[in-house]
């Protein structure tokens, strides 16, 4: 089987129908180098530190084409700090809180982090997307959020624009706003996500998108699922938790082996991460918010504002028993550390082989 591409693959100048989502920045050189498409999570850095990561990004990728994905959540406030939000939290919920750090005993994070001294706002979200806007990028993504001011900027910088969207009324809504490219983001995956499952949802996506590209997303990790997505009438699949098992996103040795321990029902939707739901691998402090004892996890950005410096220190310290990240039920993909230029071999691989496996099905 020679290479499958489809149109996007020409549009963007790649070679594979991979898209990968990734906060690391060595993973998405990785991805570009191998044919992929990488797209940069930037939703969790500051937005004055956006511009030096683009530019080392840029620097390595050497005219590669690449994207940035932002999260854009509605329902925030205007301005908000973690100082002022702290202030405001429920004493109940400080208490449950305090009374887990003792549990656990979880240790002060060492180093400021985005958890600790961002809260999520709408003059947060403004200057990511003004640093953003800035950059070289091929594409701007949207996720759990739109803004049409910045689907109109983007195009009018000629980057393609993309949303995740996890039901076909927010696919219209996309689509009203001039969005190029839907990724259909179904329940199965990690981060946050919708109610319904990948393989229901695509389907309906690409019957809602009208001929706009479709891409897949959630709960893929084989090549044979790449397939059968383009099958579906996708024109690529998106791929995130995978890249967790990679060398080039410094996963946390603790963090590691929990990703290969796990299997697709150790993932839960949890409020307990972000306030909104979230898909991750389960841990001892993801357990503990459903407890009985335990309070309804309040609302983002209020619910970083109790846990945000708890999420620092189990990942600055690899705290084994509570460490914990989004994760979708692709888990099962994770056996082992490799890299991503293994991992994307793999990928074509398999698609090449299931490829052949339908050949031998078909009959005159």
């Amino acid at each position: 089987m020679a290479a499958l591409r489809t149109p996007i693959c020409d549009t963007l100048g790649i070679r594979h129908p991979i898209f990968g989502f990734s906060h690391e920045p060595d993973v998405v050189v990785a991805i570009a180098e191998a044919g992929g498409f990488p797209v940069l999570g930037l939703g969790r850095d500051a937005p004055g530190q956006i511009p030096a990561i683009v530019e080392a990004v840029e620097r390595r990728l050497d005219g590669r084409p690449y994207g940035i994905d932002l999260m854009l959540p509605a329902k925030v406030p205007q301005q908000a700090d973690p100082h002022g939000l702290r202030a405001a939290l429920p004493p109940e919920h400080v208490a449950f809180v305090e009374g887990l750090r003792a549990r656990f005993a979880v240790k002060p994070p060492g180093a400021p982090s985005f958890f600790t001294t961002h809260a999520r706002s709408e003059a947060l979200f403004q200057a990511q997307i003004d640093a953003v806007l800035q950059s070289n990028a091929r594409a701007v993504v949207t996720a759990i959020g739109l803004r049409a001011s910045l689907i109109a900027q983007a195009r009018n910088r000629g980057k393609l624009t993309m949303s995740l969207v996890g039901t076909v009324r927010h696919a219209r809504k996309a689509l009203d706003m001039g969005v190029d490219v839907l990724v259909a983001q179904g329940y199965d995956a990690g981060g946050h996500t919708g109610p319904i499952g990948t393989l229901s949802l695509l389907p309906q996506i690409v019957e809602a998108a009208q001929g706009k590209p479709v891409l897949a997303a959630g709960g893929i990790a084989t090549g044979a699922q790449v397939l059968g997505c383009i099958g579906a009438g996708a024109q690529g699949a998106w791929l995130g938790t995978l890249w967790m098992a990679a060398r080039e996103n410094h996963t946390p040795p603790a963090l590691m082996r929990r990703l290969i321990d796990s299997g697709s029902d150790d993932t839960v939707i949890s409020r307990a991460h972000s306030g909104k739901p979230c898909r991750v691998v389960r841990s001892a402090w993801i357990d503990a918010w459903n407890e009985p004892q335990a309070p309804a996890p309040l609302g983002m950005p209020y619910q970083q504002a109790l846990t945000g410096d708890v999420f620092a220190s189990i990942h600055e310290h690899g705290d084994a028993a509570l460490i914990y990240e989004a994760a979708g039920q692709s888990v099962f993909g994770i056996t082992r550390e490799t890299t991503v230029a293994a991992q994307m071999e793999q990928l074509v691989s398999e698609m090449q082989a299931a490829w052949r496996r339908l050949g031998a099905f078909v009959t005159a």
